[in-house]
């Protein structure tokens, strides 16, 4: 199953393709005994996907069966027992796609020509994706994190390994050779190599950066690299060689009290748009607001979710879940429309945004 969305693989995932492209969306569980309902929801949701195709009169017989193909090696793929919040599975001519989402969906299924993918974009933003680097002399890796865990990375040619005999300190004893290994001209020479291929990865998929290691490789990464001046510094040896748990808490701490200068800072810039009368609050508002890409900030709590519909004008209002014209994910669009036209998307803890009703913007103009 698909996690990491860069930037890359969205503009992918949004590419036309030969109708019909079906997304499939199911929200799941992580934990018992509400994850007992989910093999069977997911199976019914797969079979209404089917339903739909067998019923469309524009989907040729040979084009419905790869398709069903497609779904049914998708369905195959997924692994419940690592699910998350949220299920979408793709499916078109030739391919199909499995992702998880830390972030609930509504269960529908859609037929189209392109797939369904704002539910994808408002759980990647959600998590507050973020780079952890780990620096030591012989290996510098790189993790990719968010929503409470990290997974190391191999995008960009990570992890970076350097042969260990080139700072063997009993070697250098004997050749008489004993410099620190962070003044040798070998090690600056891969820490710089590791600033390039971080530069690249940071071009494609710019996000919030935490570098760890020794305090020597620090202060030497940032001497000889280019990238890490603005980075957080998390002086703490030998997770290069580490675990995914032991990355995590090595950085969770600073994680949480970037987030808390985070929400301080959200909550200072919505009540200064108030007072410049730059401020929008509650579904329909933001929604008029971002649809005119009028949104600069965008502030949702994290599990904000409403379910609205069209009044026939130019205004939503509330409706309930599976009625015949219902928008359940329109948070989701929204966050999508808002990051769409340069927005930039906090999300904040629940009842952060009781005034304004669980999602605020700062306008542009």
């Amino acid at each position: 199953m698909e996690h990491a969305l860069s930037p890359a693989t969205l503009t992918e995932l949004r590419r036309p393709r030969p109708y019909p492209a079906v997304s499939v969306l199911t929200p799941t569980h992580r934990r018992e005994p509400d994850n007992a309902q989910d093999p069977v929801r997911l199976r019914n949701v797969v079979a209404e996907a089917k339903k739909q195709l067998e019923a469309d009169p524009s989907v040729t017989r040979e084009r419905r069966t790869d398709v069903v193909e497609q779904l049914e090696r998708a369905l195959a793929e997924v692994d419940l027992a690592h699910a998350e919040d949220g299920l979408a599975i793709f499916a078109a001519p030739g391919e199909h796609q499995v992702w998880s989402l830390a972030r609930t969906v509504p269960e529908r299924v859609v037929l189209s020509d392109t797939f369904l993918t704002r539910n994808l974009v408002a759980a990647q933003a959600s998590e507050r994706p973020f780079w952890v680097l780990a620096v030591s002399p012989d290996r510098v890796t790189l993790w990719n994190g968010g929503a409470g865990h990290v997974v190391e990375d191999r995008s960009g040619g990570f992890p970076l390994t350097r042969d260990r005999e080139n700072f063997d300190a009993e070697r250098q004893e004997q050749i008489g050779d004993m410099p620190s290994t962070f003044r040798d001209e070998g090690t600056r020479h891969f820490l710089r190599d590791a600033d390039t291929a971080l530069a690249t990865v940071l071009r494609e998929q710019p996000r919030p950066l935490y570098v760890t290691g020794e305090q020597a490789a620090l202060s030497l990464f940032d001497e000889v690299g280019t990238v890490t001046k603005d980075a957080v510094h998390v002086p703490h040896g030998g997770l290069a060689h580490g675990t995914p748990n032991a990355v995590w808490q090595a950085v969770q701490p600073m994680i949480a009290a970037e987030d808390r200068k985070n929400i301080d800072t959200v909550s200072r810039e919505l009540e200064a748009a108030r007072g410049r009368k730059a401020f929008a609050a509650g579904v329909d508002e933001v929604w008029q607001n971002a649809s005119d890409g009028r949104i600069g900030l965008l502030a949702v709590e994290e599990n904000y979710r409403v379910t609205v519909r069209d009044d026939g004008g130019d205004h939503l209002v509330p409706a309930e879940s599976g009625d015949l014209d219902a928008r359940e994910d329109i948070v989701d669009e929204i966050v999508e429309r808002c990051l769409d036209t340069g927005a930039e998307v906090r999300f904040v803890p629940d009842g952060s945004l009781e005034d304004a009703k669980g999602i605020a913007g700062v306008l542009r103009y």
